[in-house]
């Protein structure tokens, strides 16, 4: 038998499927995420460049440096990074600017950014490093009415040799007694002040003393010894205060010859000089 000529043919269709519709999956998600990560690490980073000194910045940048070996705690030790915390009275922040004479390093100098370079010449403090210290001096002065009227005696400037802190007398407002070695209540403030500023370094500390011009009538000339004795006073209180004695590395009385004032016997000219110095000496 033949088959009927007229059976209808089988036709099979097949449908193609496309997953997500129209929104084409979810790859802009991912996109989109990304995008907002790298905005919102943009304006961190515009925010830290705003918010932070320059030490900082240069601390956050040797963190993200992949050639530096890397401590989970930063700062301090003798390692890169390694060490304590750097807030830490027990190391060296690597800054130069954390050791403290309780706590001081073994190398006895400050390493690091201001410290020793790679061929092991003398350390010489950055006008960067100074400037913090005498913002750091001058902003103590709003911890009262009294410390705000001490400030009036200070004068600082930044100089070859280092920070210089002068110390001086007002009018009917004097450091030390009338003539005499003697300190004043004012003076031992002033040092304490001075103090708490020099111990956050370890550079070498140089103390002059100044005094006026004596009346030529007088038979015995004693302005050198005044001014010597001034000084030493001044050594010793700053010591007391926690300063290391090996710090100091000079003692000098001017006598009158280094007038602060035209007038000779102006009582501006009875000053004390405290200079942080730049140069540490090697042990």
């Amino acid at each position: 038998m033949q088959a009927q000529g007229n059976a209808a043919p089988i036709i099979i269709k097949r449908k193609k499927i496309i997953k997500g519709g129209g929104h084409h999956g979810g790859a802009w998600k991912v996109a989109y995420a990304d995008f907002v990560t790298a905005m919102m690490a943009f304006f961190m980073l515009m925010w830290l460049l705003n918010a932070t000194t320059e030490q900082q910045r240069k601390g956050i940048a040797d963190y993200f440096t992949p050639t530096i070996p890397i401590n989970r705690v930063s700062g301090g030790g003798n390692g890169a990074f390694g060490g304590e915390s750097i807030f830490s009275e027990q190391v060296l922040p690597k800054n130069g600017t954390g050791a403290t004479n309780a706590h001081a390093p073994v190398e006895r100098n400050a390493r690091g950014e201001t410290g020793l370079d790679s061929e092991g010449s003398a350390e010489q403090m950055t006008d960067e490093v100074l400037t913090s210290l005498e913002e750091m001096l001058r902003g103590r002065g709003g911890e009262s009415a009294v410390m705000e009227n001490a400030l009036r005696h200070i004068v600082t400037r930044i100089t070859d040799e280092g920070l210089v802190i002068e110390l001086f007398e007002l009018d009917g407002i004097p450091l030390f007694d009338a003539r005499t070695d003697k300190p004043t209540q004012l003076l031992r403030d002033l040092t304490a002040l001075i103090a708490a500023t020099a111990r956050t370094v370890v550079n070498p500390i140089a103390i002059g003393g100044h005094v006026r011009a004596e009346p030529i009538v007088i038979a015995r000339e004693g302005v050198w010894d005044l001014s010597l004795a001034q000084a030493s006073v001044v050594r010793e209180l700053l010591q007391n205060k926690g300063v290391d004695a090996r710090r100091v590395h000079r003692v000098t009385g001017h006598a009158d010859r280094r007038p602060a004032l035209p007038d000779p016997m102006a009582q501006r000219n009875n000053r004390i000089e405290i200079v942080l110095l730049r140069d540490v000496p090697r042990n």
